[in-house]
């Protein structure tokens, strides 16, 4: 009987030792880069996607719709590869919206951005039903002044009270000018990058000419598994 005990405890042993590590839910790790992007992931992952959005941008808001449960559970969750998000700011109300994602915690920063992201049908239609006054409001006075009026007349005050921020919160963030500097530097930098329109990807920085769909997109992630 103790020789019995004592192979089943060896061959246990040896299981132990053959088997796979378990490795974290990497969906659940936010790392924040030099230049104030938002890096979802292992950060040493071997693949690496940047993708570059706009949040006015319709087609960012499809493509964030088509691809987050995906890329999420098929790709990044293991460690394959990690999401970096680099804003490209097209308009006043886009840099509003940027500011208010980048808010606080950098761990709420993916789920702010899909919220803003997934509900964009709705909060854009105020771009359509404004009035002259509130339009002007937009582009006149202080920066601070403008996007807090724009966050007023998009409801992004209701928005982010949802999300757990109150008024004084979101305000502060608004007249965040380091803030500010650096999304519009990460603009200027996908520019210089040759980035044209957005949604647009970069796979371990190259930028990929003529991908701007979750399709085209997953066909190359594919490709590199």
């Amino acid at each position: 009987m103790r020789i019995t005990r004592l192979a089943m405890i060896a061959a246990i042993a040896v299981f132990s030792i053959g088997a796979d590590k378990p490795h974290p839910d990497w969906t659940t790790h936010v790392t924040v880069t030099d230049k104030g992007s938002h890096i979802l992931g292992d950060p040493e992952a071997d693949v690496r996607l940047t993708e570059f959005i706009s949040y006015t941008c319709s087609h960012c808001a499809d493509f964030h719709k088509q691809s987050e449960a995906p890329l999420k559970i098929g790709y990044v969750h293991s460690g394959k590869v990690s999401v970096e998000i680099r804003h490209m700011l097209r308009d006043p109300i886009d840099l509003t919206v940027a500011m208010l994602t980048n808010c606080g915690d950098p761990k709420r920063f993916f789920l702010n951005h899909s919220m803003f992201l997934h509900r964009q049908d709705s909060w854009l239609k105020a771009l359509n039903t404004a009035s002259e006054v509130q339009k002007h409001r937009w582009v006149s006075g202080t920066r601070v002044a403008r996007m807090q009026a724009i966050a007023n007349d998009f409801g992004f005050y209701r928005i982010m009270e949802q999300r757990g921020y109150d008024r004084p919160t979101v305000n502060r963030c608004l007249a965040d000018e380091a803030m500010a500097k650096r999304l519009t530097a990460q603009t200027q930098a996908a520019s210089n990058a040759g980035v044209e329109g957005t949604p647009s990807f970069m796979l371990d920085g190259i930028l990929l000419t003529g991908t701007h769909d979750w399709q085209s997109l997953n066909l190359q992630l594919q490709a590199r598994m």
